[in-house]
C-alpha cells in the first residue's frame, strides 16, 4: 500500500539561499536533528558535489538515531536535481519497499515556499511508519521555519 504525504512551508528567504541550505549535508542534518542524522562520504559537503546519473545511487548514507546509533541506511539516489528548483529522490532504504521524495521550491511574495511530497511503502507496520514519517517531516519543516523566521 503506497502512502502519500505532503508538507509545505512559506519561508522568508530567497530561493537561491534556501537551495544552498537544503542541498548541503550540514543543512540536511540541521533539519533532521536531534532525531536523525544522515552521513556522506568524506569530501561530500553538498548533493551538488556528486556527479548525478539519474537513477544511480550517489552514495550509501548511514542513518543514525541521535547522531550516534546506526538505525539504517539509504542508497541515496536522485532521479533529477534542478538547481534552485528541486529534486526527486527515489532511494532504496532500510524499512521501505518504495521511497520517493520530491522537494520543490517556489517563489512567493515573502520569499519562497518549500514543498515536500512523499510516496512510500513500508516493509512492515504501515500505520506506525506513516505516523513516524509524518512526525519526522513535520519536525523538519518546523526546524526550517525556526531557522528562517
Amino acid at each position: 500500500m503506497l502512502i502519500r504525504l505532503e508538507f509545505s512551508s512559506a519561508l522568508p528567504v530567497s530561493r537561491a539561499a534556501l537551495w544552498q541550505d537544503i542541498t548541503a549535508m550540514e543543512g540536511i542534518n540541521h533539519e533532521m536533528r536531534p532525531w536523525l542524522t544522515m552521513g556522506a562520504p568524506a569530501g561530500v559537503r553538498s548533493l551538488q558535489d556528486v556527479t548525478l546519473t539519474p537513477g544511480k545511487p550517489l552514495f550509501r548514507s548511514k542513518i543514525k538515531l541521535f547522531g550516534w546509533l546506526p538505525v539504517g541506511y539509504s542508497e541515496l539516489t536522485l532521479l533529477s536535481l534542478t538547481p534552485g528548483e528541486g529534486f526527486v529522490e527515489a532511494s532504496a532504504m532500510t524499512g521501505m519497499r518504495h521511497w520517493r521524495h520530491e522537494r520543490r521550491l517556489e517563489d512567493s511574495d515573502t520569499g519562497c515556499t518549500l514543498l515536500d511530497t512523499l510516496a512510500f511503502e513500508p516493509r512492515i507496520l504501515p500505520t506506525v511508519t506513516s505516523v513516524m514519517i509524518r512526525a519526522f517531516f513535520s519536525h523538519r519543516h518546523r526546524r526550517l521555519r525556526r531557522r528562517y523566521h
